[in-house]
């Protein structure tokens, strides 16, 4: 198909980890497109990762829900928003299994009412506009030792509230492509990983905690396998996908790094040895310590993104040990961030000072 350029780019999610990197990732690569960043600022949006944007002219932030459907259309009117990119969710499974409410209303009310708002606002211009839904493999269910990877046609099995409330958005978007023609493309990512990631996440959580000398929590025996995908290789993946992605289509997106938990937080423990050792010199590893797995914990992801390599001719930069050590180092050089992401202190500080400095959205 033909290369499709973005000019002005709505981001939903732009404070959370991928988005907020995403938006870095497409200021530094591309000198023309202007972005809107909205985003709702709850538990694990901030804008401290994105200060280095906040007096770039072709950056804005609007603080707000993507369930605010006068909000979105407001914005796709007054910026002229001719792509969308959509990563705001709620999006741990832990917090799923506790309290699922947020996470209907935000990943299944909220992509609805967003696909709406665009449709509405987008009219019959839809050749020129594009709509990239981020989604996960989590939506495919669970592999066992020796299945196949997910394909693009593998069919959903969600396990957790989180999955499968992703898995309903996923459908929705299928469905506005082939009911209305709606220019929708949609990627499916594995577990990703890098700087600005919120501490409750796997991998950050055992760097925060290795270095408070916190114990390191495994669930169950530690073998659950996941495919880790480094940031920044997604970002240049979505990229691909806005560009030269088939409308009406799925990408899986992958780092081609399969592994079980307890080798991740190994490789951890002993980067941490290596960088910053213990005062006592023992290794972090002592820190680790198995707790009761949780519910509907799936065994096994794994990734096939042949497609988006054969299609898109994207492949990923890192490999995982190229990437663990980057992530690592950045942590232990971004003390400061790690502490202000963690205290309230800091959420009301950004709001009565970052946004001060922030041009209005709409």
């Amino acid at each position: 198909m033909d290369s499709f350029t973005p000019n002005n780019i709505l981001v939903t999610g732009g404070a959370g980890f991928i988005g907020s990197n995403f938006i870095r990732h497409l200021l530094s690569s591309n000198s023309d497109v202007t972005i809107t960043n909205l985003d709702a600022l709850t538990y694990a949006g901030s804008q401290l990762g994105l200060t280095s944007c906040a007096d770039n002219n072709r950056y804005e932030f609007a603080q707000g829900s993507i369930t605010d459907s006068s909000l979105v259309t407001t914005i796709l009117h007054n910026k002229e928003i001719d792509t969308i990119v959509h990563f705001a969710a709620e999006s741990h499974v832990d917090r799923s299994i506790t309290g699922p409410e947020a996470f209907i209303d935000t990943n299944i009310v909220g992509t609805f009412r967003l696909l709406d708002a665009a449709r509405t606002v987008w009219g019959d211009n839809l050749a020129s506009r594009r709509f990239l839904h981020v989604s996960t493999d989590e939506v495919y269910g669970t592999l066992s030792a020796t299945d196949p990877a997910f394909t693009e046609t593998t069919p959903f099995a969600p396990n957790s509230p989180y999955a499968a409330s992703k898995a309903s958005s996923d459908l929705l978007a299928r469905s506005y492509f082939h009911t209305y023609d709606f220019p929708v493309i949609t990627t499916n990512c594995s577990n990703n990983y890098g700087p600005f990631q919120f501490p409750e996440k796997l991998i950050p959580l055992m760097i925060v905690n290795a270095l408070a000398g916190k114990p390191l929590p495994i669930y169950g025996d530690g073998q659950q396998v996941r495919d880790w995908l480094y940031v920044d290789d997604h970002c240049a993946a979505i990229s691909r996908a806005i560009s030269a992605g088939e409308l009406g289509s799925t990408y899986n997106v992958g780092g081609n790094n399969e592994m079980p938990n307890m080798d991740i937080v190994h490789s951890i423990c002993d980067l941490l040895d290596e960088l910053q050792p213990r005062d006592d010199t023992k290794s972090y590893r002592e820190q680790i310590e198995f707790v009761e797995d949780r519910p509907g914990h799936d065994r096994r992801y794994a990734v096939d993104a042949s497609r988006i390599a054969n299609e898109l001719g994207w492949t990923p930069s890192e490999s995982f040990a190229t990437g663990i050590r980057k992530t690592v180092d950045w942590y232990l050089k971004n003390s400061e961030w790690l502490e202000a992401i963690k205290t309230e202190q800091h959420r009301k500080w950004l709001s009565e000072n970052y946004t001060k400095r922030s041009k209005p959205a709409a």
